[in-house]
């Protein structure tokens, strides 16, 4: 039997991630297997523990677990302290190294899937949760010209933004005024078919809107967004990119992406 990963989450069957992962190993002829366990809701620390007694190199995690998941980890990468959440965990002679992979495969699929830089662009980030926190740093390094982070409560945006040395724009609502070049929703607002109250100014004709989230249909805030204009993207190919970012940390072999995001996209 090959090396061994796993994806931790509650719930976990839907993830596509194992599929992702099988590809990813096909491609590059690696002989590993990559499967999904649902751990208990008060149970992850013991699941992690359990995976890497029987030999797991890493895994990664997916909600509710990843702030638990930064508790666990004795060695953390810049852009997991950053966000305050880790996704992906590395095994090593009983070390825990973890990282967040959630904002790196979140600015590959903007600048290589969608072919949009986003040095020099206006962008808005609706949410400052953990989604938001992991995407900030890697967004910040692209070289933005504005980056504006808008939350239903200013002072948990406000908190968040103090945490990095980049002039973020902390904005209610009410204050946004448009367009933004790249519009980005950070929250679960689409998992119960919410929009997030955002006024219709911060989208234009050049706009791309990219929710987080994905699923075979438009989200609402996908929607909302076309209505006024703009471009729109789900968050799957998000999903391939920061999959690939984890096989690499994993692996130290970077997988082609397009075939395997082509592959999704038809299956949906």
């Amino acid at each position: 039997m090959g090396d061994f990963y796993r994806l931790i989450g509650n719930p976990v069957g839907h993830s596509k991630s194992p599929l992702i992962h099988a590809a990813f190993a096909r491609q590059l002829g690696i002989d590993l297997t990559y499967d999904s366990v649902l751990a208990p809701l008060d149970g992850f620390a013991a699941t992690v523990a359990a995976l890497a007694a029987a030999g797991c190199k890493g895994a990664n995690v997916t909600v509710p677990f990843k702030i638990a998941a930064f508790a666990l980890c004795t060695r953390l990468s810049a852009r997991a302290r950053a966000a305050g959440a880790v996704n992906t965990l590395t095994f090593d002679a009983g070390a825990i190294a973890g990282d967040n992979t959630d904002g790196a495969g979140l600015v590959a699929d903007i600048t290589g899937n969608a072919g949009l830089a986003i040095a020099g662009q206006r962008v808005l980030v609706v949410g400052a949760g953990g989604a938001a926190r992991g995407a900030l740093l890697p967004l910040i390094e692209q070289g933005p010209a504005t980056l504006t982070l808008v939350n239903r409560t200013a002072a948990t945006a406000a908190a968040v933004a103090a945490q990095f040395d980049f002039p973020i724009d902390v904005r209610a609502f009410a204050e946004l005024r448009g367009p933004f070049d790249i519009v980005i929703n950070a929250t679960s607002a689409s998992l119960t078919g919410a929009l997030p109250p955002l006024p219709a100014c911060v989208f234009g004709a050049g706009t791309l809107a990219l929710d987080m989230m994905y699923g075979a249909a438009s989200t609402p805030f996908m929607a909302f967004a076309a209505e006024h204009g703009a471009a729109t993207r789900d968050g799957l190919g998000m999903l391939v990119e920061q999959a690939a970012e984890a096989f690499y940390g994993w692996r130290g072999v970077r997988p082609a992406t397009a075939a395997v995001l082509a592959s999704l996209r038809a299956a949906a």
